[in-house]
């Protein structure tokens, strides 16, 4: 299948039907207004800010010291890191689902929206271990089980939602765009990480009840978050993927605004689909993208997920130390984004994808010899971590933006779903391999562990040479 312009001068009129909703809905036969566009991007925004308040308690370093507090192994910390990967196996069916429903807004809510509302389950857990009601293992084990099902849902929700934000973002901002509303986020864990971080470690009721404090806070950000997709301009998917196959592909946005669920909706929008995965599995640049997708995710999460452990267990360190880097992590990601933003809007993502990647592949390497001496602990780790932000600001934000390039429009869910699957079965394996090496100490424990991951990583980035990025030569 060719690669699919989206980019054009010209002005598109699309129809939009009302529902008793989202107050960027516009009356019919009308074209969508640059102020609604601007409305829905700085929505989109808050929402990504809110986020990430939400994310502390429920990922990251907090909850890695939650569980180094409980006692948990580094088995449990492997499937810690494993399951928001293995789940990415249910994308496609996510995918599914939401191309049949009649508002990308509406699936949000009931995908993300309870899945954000379970971690409440885990803040009774915590107040339930602190009054002797349940022991520290069954915390460890009610942790997961969270984890898993919060993220299955999450996981049926990740295609639309980010199929929703590329209809909304028009292509020649992307890199601008997401480099300022990942900025944000990043601006966000700069102030919030090392706050969080001490109320935990300070709180008068020790850290267990200080990480269930910092948990019931996220989940209601988390909550306001999903408030704010609401002045998001909203999108049918059903008459969407209609159009799509009638408008020129070469246009802009190509979407509808929510229909009222008891309109008529053509029923034969939907390709067959074993035609459907025909025309996937034949679009040889997006398979050069799996290929280079999912090794790299294999490569990185050998490694990735017991950095955190390496400082808070190897190490011995405080987790106000560990917040703290990752404050400066977060930092030089705050500032490298817009620049990489920039940067790919002017060159194209595939050449950061490329330089970067080496550096990023080589930095596992540099935790080999760190110890916990005075010029390690303040400048070294320090260092590493700004390295780190300043890096992973490009990759993270070139793989968002090649992915929407690649995948054509005309049930662009779907290529999202696929990916983020093949990419999450890979990555888990990545994880289940970097947890088998470290329960072994003959095979190096956690410094071979993280110099393999600095090969695999290198050898990772070959399938990048092949890959074609629409609109660049």
């Amino acid at each position: 299948m060719d690669s699919v312009q989206i980019e054009t001068t010209a002005p598109l009129t699309l129809e939009f039907t009302q529902i008793a909703s989202p107050p960027t809905a516009i009356s019919s036969n009308s074209r969508i207004p640059k102020d609604t566009i601007r409305t829905s991007l700085k929505a989109s925004t808050a929402d990504s800010v809110l986020a990430a308040v939400y994310s502390l308690g429920t990922g990251g370093i907090l909850l890695s010291n939650f569980l180094v507090e409980l006692g948990a192994s580094p088995v449990v910390f492997g499937m810690l890191s494993s399951i928001p990967m293995l789940v990415n196996l249910i994308q496609p069916l996510g995918a599914y689902l939401s191309e049949r429903s009649t508002s990308r807004f509406q699936y949000a809510l009931r995908t993300h929206g309870i899945g954000r509302l379970l971690w409440l389950v885990l803040v009774i857990g915590i107040v339930s271990a602190s009054c002797g009601v349940i022991n520290t293992h069954q915390l460890v084990i009610l942790t997961l089980l969270i984890v898993l099902f919060s993220n299955l849902l999450g996981g049926l929700g990740s295609a639309s939602w980010l199929t929703w934000l590329a209809t909304i973002v028009p292509r020649r901002l992307r890199g601008r765009y997401f480099g300022t509303r990942n900025s944000a986020a990043s601006l966000t864990n700069l102030i919030c990480v090392p706050m969080a971080g001490l109320v935990v470690s300070h709180w008068y009721g020790g850290s267990l009840q200080g990480y269930g404090v910092v948990l019931l806070v996220g989940i209601v950000f988390g909550i306001v978050g999903l408030g704010c997709q609401y002045f998001q301009v909203d999108m049918n998917p059903r008459l969407q993927n209609t159009y799509c196959g009638k408008l020129p592909q070469t246009s802009e946005i190509q979407a509808e605004v929510v229909k009222d669920e008891s309109s008529e909706v053509p029923q034969s929008i939907h390709p067959p689909q074993d035609q459907l995965t025909n025309s996937v599995w034949k679009n040889s640049n997006f398979l050069r993208f799996l290929l280079y997708f999912s090794f790299w995710t294999l490569a990185v999460n050998l490694s990735s997920p017991f950095f955190n452990l390496y400082m808070l267990d190897t190490l011995n360190l405080d987790v106000s130390y560990v917040t703290f880097y990752n404050s400066l992590q977060a930092g030089a990601t705050l500032l490298m984004l817009i620049l990489w933003g920039k940067l790919a809007d002017k060159i194209g993502n595939r050449p950061i994808l490329i330089c970067v990647g080496i550096l990023v592949a080589a930095t596992p390497l540099l935790w080999l010899g760190i110890g916990v001496n005075h010029l390690d602990i303040w400048l070294w780790l320090p260092l590493l971590h700004i390295l780190l932000g300043s890096t992973w600001a490009a990759i993270d934000l070139c793989n968002n933006n090649i992915q929407l390039a690649i995948a054509p429009i005309k049930n662009q869910s779907i290529y999202f779903a696929i990916a983020a699957a093949v990419a999450g079965a890979s990555g888990a394996l990545g994880i289940t391999i970097g947890s088998f090496i470290v329960q072994f100490a003959q095979f190096g424990g956690l410094l071979g562990l993280f110099a393999l991951s600095s090969l695999f990583r290198l050898a990772a980035l070959v399938p990048l040479m092949f890959l074609q990025e629409p609109g660049r030569g």
